[in-house]
């Protein structure tokens, strides 16, 4: 336990949090600090061994949730009001990460070189909209956006009439600052964060507040495809000089969900070290 989650013991006592994609990575952290913090945990994840494991271990519940169906989502937010009676704080966490394309990416790099150069003329085309599937582009937007969105709207289902709780959406930086190497997961970044703005206006009346958290280049598995060339520039355009830990987006969305932030909704947190990409 880290410093701060020792001063911090209770913050989040008796508090109801569900958590998609909270198996691994950034959701298994934000699991773990949570329930630290005096909260009962909910895990909705496709990775139903590991989502059973860690909720346990943490004297919680999970439900295997694959978030591209709406109705597993609406059976995750039943779960957690089957077992604990209510949701506080609901957290769409679940995504995947595009492909790293190694080569595709050294391209765009000696574009950039070029463009410095004044030579755009002799820049290489990328391709990557000419060469993406109507499946890539669709499974990106159907976990994100879409999983997003039924999370949202299950959470709402059970806020709305006890007129309080906190829904918390994990965006991107590239939902602010879109890569061309990824139009499909900066496309559906960006629009969580649309949805969250629209969501916060209708339910802010209601006492449910609505946020999202927009990390940068965070070192979980997520970032393991890539090779060193590829963190090494990431790096060299952050402004702290590494990519970002777990436990600094956990501690992100541990204050968003407690009164402390009781005044913020329809706001867009960005965790990003300075990144300047």
């Amino acid at each position: 336990m880290t410093a701060n989650e020792k001063n911090a013991n209770g913050e989040h006592t008796g508090q109801v949090v569900v958590i998609t994609g909270g198996a691994s990575g950034l959701g298994a952290r934000f699991a773990e600090l949570f329930a630290k913090r005096g909260a009962h945990i909910v895990i909705g994840d496709i990775a139903e061994e590991a989502a059973h494991k860690l909720s346990a271990s943490l004297g919680g519940t999970s439900i295997k949730c694959d978030v591209t169906k709406s109705n597993d989502v609406d059976a995750l937010a039943q779960h957690a009001v089957s077992h604990f009676g209510k949701i506080d704080v609901f957290i769409n966490n679940a995504g995947i990460a595009p492909i790293p394309n190694e080569e595709r990416f050294a391209t765009a790099v000696a574009n950039q070189m070029l463009r410095l150069e004044s030579n755009v003329a002799a820049t290489t085309p990328l391709n990557v909209i000419t060469d993406m599937t109507d499946d890539e582009w669709d499974h990106m937007l159907k976990v994100h956006l879409y999983g997003t969105f039924y999370g949202c709207r299950a959470a709402a289902r059970y806020m709305t009439p006890q007129r309080s709780g906190s829904i918390i959406n994990i965006s991107s930086v590239l939902g602010l600052r879109p890569t061309a190497l990824a139009p499909h997961y900066s496309t559906a970044k960006a629009a969580i964060i649309a949805l969250t703005k629209s969501q916060s206006q209708e339910l802010a009346p209601l006492g449910v507040r609505v946020n999202a958290v927009c990390p940068g280049y965070i070192d979980t598995p997520l970032l393991a495809p890539m090779n060193e060339l590829m963190k090494v520039a990431i790096v060299s355009q952050i402004g702290v000089g590494r990519l970002g830990t777990d436990d600094e987006i956990a501690e992100m969305v541990s204050f968003i969900a407690s009164r402390k932030a009781s005044y913020c909704t329809g706001e867009i947190f960005s965790v990003t070290g300075g990144y300047s990409g």
